[in-house]
C-alpha cells in the first residue's frame, strides 16, 4: 500500500508540474506536502527522492525543492514511472511506442568471467537472456543480460518481453538503481547487420556493463549493441567534489 501512496503522489506532482501549479519553479516543503496528500513525511521524503534520482526536481540546500527547468522542455528525457534505472527509458521519443522480441532465453553456469562479476559461487547458475528492442516496430538495439537466478528464481518469458526492472519492483519490492556502464563506438557484425538492419559500413553504439540493486547487490551483467541512429542516452550524474 505504501509504494502505492507515493506512486500517485509523484504522479500527482508531475502533473502539477506540467500545469506550472508551482509558482516561481519550487514545491512546498515536505511538512506542507504531508500535510497536502494526508500522508506520513516519510511517503512524501521517499516520492521526492524518486523524483531527483529521475532528474524532473532537485534539492538546493537551504532553499528548498525546484523543478528542473528541463523537464519542461523535453518530457520524453523524463517519462520513466518507476524507481528503477531502466536503460530503455533513456530512449524513449515522443510519441514512438517501444517493444521488445525475446531472442533467446535460457539458463547457463555462470563463466568465470560473470561469476567475478556479479560475486557468484563456482556452482551458481545465470539466466542469458537476449532481446531485441524496437520504436514502431524499427529495431533499435541488441540486449544480452546475465541475471543470477538465485536473485529472480521464477523468470518467465512473459516477463521478459516487458521490463524486467520494473517487474523486479513491483513483484519483489527490489530496485536498480546504479549502474556502472562503459560506452564504445565499433563496426557493425553480421548479427547487428541482420538484427537492427545496418550496412555493413556502418558502425553499432556498444553499452556494457553492470546494473547493482539499492542495497548494493550486483543484479545484471548487460550488453547492448544499439543503432547508430538511436546512440543519444540521456541519464543524470551526482557529481561530487574532492
Amino acid at each position: 500500500m505504501s509504494d502505492l501512496v507515493y506512486r500517485s503522489v509523484m504522479r500527482d506532482i508531475k502533473e502539477k508540474i506540467l500545469h506550472h501549479e508551482y509558482p516561481k519553479m519550487k514545491l512546498p516543503d515536505e511538512r506542507s506536502l504531508s500535510e497536502i496528500y494526508g500522508i506520513s513525511r516519510s511517503s512524501v521524503k521517499r516520492a521526492l527522492d524518486v523524483l531527483v534520482q529521475q532528474g524532473i526536481i532537485f534539492k538546493k540546500r537551504g532553499s528548498g525543492t525546484f523543478i528542473n527547468p528541463l523537464y519542461l522542455k523535453n518530457r520524453a528525457m523524463f517519462r520513466y514511472e518507476g524507481s528503477n534505472l531502466g536503460i530503455t527509458d533513456s530512449f524513449r521519443l515522443d510519441g514512438k511506442k517501444q517493444g521488445i522480441q525475446l531472442l533467446n532465453y535460457r539458463v547457463i553456469p555462470a563463466s568465470k568471467e560473470i561469476q567475478q562479476d556479479l560475486f557468484l559461487n563456482e556452482n551458481d547458475y545465470v539466466y542469458k537472456i537476449e532481446r531485441l528492442r524496437l520504436i514502431d516496430e524499427q529495431p533499435f538495439m541488441i540486449e544480452t543480460g546475465y541475471i543470477p537466478i538465485k536473485i529472480l528464481p521464477s523468470l518467465s518469458p512473459a516477463v521478459l518481453q516487458k521490463s524486467i526492472f520494473n517487474y523486479l519492483e513491483n513483484a519483489k519490492g527490489k530496485q536498480v538503481t546504479r549502474s556502472y556502464l562503459t560506452l564504445t563506438v565499433e563496426p557493425s557484425n553480421t548479427a547487428d547487420q541482420k538484427l537492427l538492419k545496418l550496412n555493413e559500413n556502418e558502425p553499432v553504439g556498444v553499452m556494457a556493463g553492470v546494473f547493482f540493486l539499492d542495497d548494493g547487490t550486483p543484479f545484471e551483467v548487460s550488453n547492448m549493441r544499439v543503432h547508430y541512429k538511436y546512440m543519444r542516452f540521456n541519464t543524470f550524474v551526482s557529481v561530487g567534489r574532492d
